[in-house]
């Protein structure tokens, strides 16, 4: 019994020998792997941050058109076979320069008709998300372009948008 007790002892000598390296070296390998991301995020975090300021673009003043308010409003019946829907919308058109806007003011007639035309071929299904509003700027620029001869239009943005039913 007295055996058992010595080697029982030792054993926990041995064992307490690891126990004490391992509580020493653990705390060290954690705070030497937060040290190692510390710098990591120091030293790189501030690089990306860099990137992506440089890659955005900026916009000048001169990149902007020349801006033109089709007066007064749209308004149209939709292509909604089962009720009757309606759309109010005003536009404004951005030209490229003088010259293109006053073709725009010399056919504004025609390209009204055309925007008119557009519009009541649409549902108000269609109209109602944005990737269908996105598709109807689409259109109308490209129908208006193909109606300009001096230039183009450069982009449509819709100021007031409403689709209502009777």
């Amino acid at each position: 019994m007295a055996e058992e007790e010595r080697e029982a002892t030792q054993e926990e000598g041995k064992g307490g020998g690891k126990k004490k390296l391992l509580i020493i070296l653990l705390p060290l390998l954690l705070i030497a792997v937060g040290g190692g991301a510390g710098a990591y995020f120091f030293l790189f975090s501030k690089s990306d941050e860099e990137q992506t300021q440089v890659k955005k673009p900026k916009v000048s003043p001169e990149e902007v058109g020349v801006m033109y308010k089709l007066e007064p409003a749209f308004i149209v019946n939709l292509a909604d076979p089962e009720m009757t829907m309606y759309a109010r919308l005003s536009v404004t058109l951005e030209v490229s320069d003088q010259q293109v806007l006053l073709e725009v003011q010399k056919k504004e007639p025609i390209i009204r008709d055309a925007i008119i035309e557009i519009l009541s071929n649409k549902t108000s299904e269609e109209l109602r998300t944005p990737e269908g509003r996105e598709k109807l700027k689409l259109e109308i620029i490209k129908r208006i372009n193909t109606i300009l001869v001096e230039g183009g239009i450069r982009n449509a943005y819709f100021t007031e948008f409403v689709i209502q039913a009777e």
